[in-house]
């Protein structure tokens, strides 16, 4: 049973050393722990306080690409290393590296394939009420769209199962956290959550500038993911508030007319007209849309058995091995059902 623990690092020459350092040596269930940092195009010396913090594997981008890439990315190349369970971190040292036995083992029990790190976000004092309350709200939001019961959405601090990371699919650019949240409700992959201590802050958040651009991407990945998986759902609903104001709107002019008060209402009956025309349209996409999720759904389902089969071959990652040695690969290894 190998574990890997992945690293995505951007500009973290001055604590990734420390993280790597609090990573445990020793975790109950787990033959072979191995520590996988991905450097996205940092403009320092990240990649030698991998190796100066002992890192076992380095995966490093020629340009900044952005958080999602490279947790992407990691988990492509650990399923190649041949890793068993994946756990991701943060190469702030956020998350105490004491708290991975515990995220690990509700996989390892068969209790589930996804484990989130709850941090308690309304509870931490140094977040500020604005920020404890959004990630209360936030996480609520992803709750109710997700269908799961996952109370710190927000937690970078995750482990996977060779399944799960098999399955899931990042296309956004921003952020992988609600993300694959969403896509594991859907996918009906387990998801599992363990409180998890945090240590204090070393640097401000990275990720970005202000709480008003995380809100309006953190938005905008939510509609977009969302409406990917339940079409029908989203665009029926928004044809439908289009019909019910045509109707209330033709309603009232209809109203008027007939009391004789009509001539010099035409403008409601364009409006409605309008809102009728496009309701109806939006609903025709909603179904256009829906059909072509069905084929989506096919079409992941041979994503998922592709992958498979590339890691059956051996096909190696692209990572160097900082202790010499050649990289392991995944040969002959196959995911559970």
């Amino acid at each position: 049973m190998k574990l890997i623990i992945q690293i995505p690092c951007f500009n973290e020459e001055a604590v990734l050393e420390g993280t790597l350092a609090a990573l445990p040596s020793r975790v109950p269930g787990i033959d072979v722990i191995e520590t996988l940092v991905i450097d996205d195009g940092s403009a320092d010396g990240t990649g030698e306080a991998a190796r100066r913090g002992g890192a076992t594997y380095l995966l490093r981008f020629p340009v900044h690409l952005g958080l999602a890439r490279a947790f992407s990315a990691g988990l492509d190349a650990a399923l190649k290393l041949g890793a068993d369970v994946i756990v991701n971190t943060d190469a702030d040292n956020q998350y105490p590296g004491s708290a991975i036995p515990a995220l690990v083992a509700p996989i390892l029990r068969g209790e589930a394939e996804m484990v989130i790190g709850d941090r308690a976000p309304h509870q931490l004092r140094h977040f500020g009420l604005v920020k404890r309350t959004l990630q209360w709200v936030g996480s609520w939001v992803v709750r109710q769209l997700s269908g799961t019961t996952v109370p710190d959405a927000a937690s970078g601090f995750r482990a996977f199962s060779r399944r799960a990371a098999l399955k899931l699919n990042v296309f956004t650019r921003f952020t992988y956290t609600l993300e694959t949240i969403i896509q594991a409700g859907k996918k009906h992959i387990a998801i599992g959550h363990v409180p998890v201590p945090t240590n204090p802050d070393t640097r401000p958040s990275r990720l970005f500038q202000s709480i008003g651009m995380y809100l309006r991407r953190s938005g905008s990945t939510l509609v977009r993911i969302y409406s990917l998986y339940e079409p029908l759902r989203v665009f029926w609903g928004l044809g439908m508030l289009a019909i019910l104001g045509g109707s209330a709107i033709g309603a009232r002019f209809l109203v008027q007319y007939l009391s004789g008060e009509g001539a010099g209402h035409i403008q409601s009956l364009i409006l409605a007209a309008v809102l009728l025309i496009v309701g109806f349209q939006t609903m025709l996409i909603g179904l256009v849309a829906d059909l072509i999720g069905g084929n989506r759904s096919l079409l992941e389902d041979t994503l998922f058995r592709v992958r498979e089969l590339e890691l059956r071959l051996g096909d190696g990652p692209d990572v160097v091995r900082l202790d010499g040695l050649p990289p392991a690969r995944a040969e002959g290894r196959r995911s559970p059902a």
